[in-house]
């Protein structure tokens, strides 16, 4: 018994309107558990491809299939999902379109962040339906992923007709579509990369700072001390900053780069560079007068060969 028949579709699934026939080109962590995540909504998981052994393992566990050829699971599909990076979906939609492997009526769904639908445009013009469907959660590509997606939000783009499409298999899949609009794809994903990517970079940083302090489990101090802060941004913006630099502690601060700087440059130019802008949105929040984060900015420029003029 595979992951998926452990875990079956609502009762009702198999009664709704509209089943379609979906093929997944990329059997990947994402692929692979979007492909999942459609069969639990009554959709039927007709093909799949995959390279790696774990690509294999995952099409066999979550979708009950053998990996196929690409090519045949595009003339398969009536529903096209490409799960594949962002850097290689421009050759894989030209490969598709000189091939004339996708039928002229099939939707072609891609889960890039960086794309919305002008990427797909070799496969429109060949009468390909494009959806950009971008889910925005990391995945282990394992069934645990399935309970994850509900409550996640999609970062969606479609041609207005095709926009309610792109809605409701959002919704099937139990999460939450919210509209990126085309020219603005490139913003959104640098956005959340910035903020998800750079917050893990950051963290472990920060752990690794305080193991050379001396602190045996950081963990335990980083993890109540983050979640608030983040619970605390995510209700309140630019309102929950605190701290030396929303403070306009410019001795501390100065501190901090020095102290930094002897374990690593690179954490200090971070820093640096981390609380120059901290300080412009105190700043700019009325959390911080001009006359603090002058002294401030004047103390960061000072202390790291790195951090530039003041502004």
């Amino acid at each position: 018994m595979n992951e998926l028949q452990r875990h079956p579709a609502p009762a009702d699934a198999a009664d709704r309107p509209a089943r379609l026939a979906v093929g997944v080109l990329g059997s990947g962590r994402v692929g692979a558990v979007l492909g999942a995540a459609l069969a639990r909504a009554g959709h039927r998981i007709v093909a799949a491809s995959g390279v790696s052994a774990a690509s294999r393992e995952r099409a066999a566990e979550l979708l009950g299939l053998e990996v196929a050829d690409p090519l045949a699971v595009a003339a398969a599909a009536e529903l096209l999902l490409l799960a594949v990076p962002d850097d290689a979906l421009p050759a894989l939609v030209a490969g598709l379109a000189e091939a004339g492997a996708v039928r002229p009526g099939t939707l072609v769904a891609h889960t890039s962040g960086r794309y919305g639908t002008g990427v797909l445009d070799p496969l429109t013009r060949a009468g390909a339906l494009p959806l950009a469907l971008h889910p925005v959660m990391t995945f282990t590509g394992t069934v645990v992923d399935l309970a994850r997606l509900s409550g996640a939000c999609f970062g969606i783009t479609a041609p207005d007709p095709l926009r309610p499409v792109a809605e409701a298999l959002v919704v099937e899949m139990g999460a939450d579509p919210q509209w990126v609009a085309e020219e603005h794809r490139e913003l959104y994903h640098a956005a959340l990369a910035n903020g998800a990517n750079h917050l893990v970079t950051l963290v472990a940083q920060s752990a690794d700072l305080l193991r050379t302090a001396g602190v045996e489990e950081p963990n335990r101090l980083l993890g109540p001390l983050l979640s608030a802060a983040l619970d605390n941004v995510l209700r309140s913006g630019d309102a929950a900053l605190t701290g030396p630099v929303a403070r306009g502690d410019a001795g501390t601060v100065a501190v901090h780069v020095e102290v930094i700087s002897e374990q690593s440059p690179q954490a200090a130019a971070a820093y640096v560079a981390m609380a120059r802008l901290t300080a412009d949105r105190a700043l700019a929040a009325g959390r911080l007068t001009a006359e603090r984060a002058e002294a401030l900015l004047d103390a960061l420029s000072a202390a790291h060969p790195f951090s530039g003029g003041a502004s």
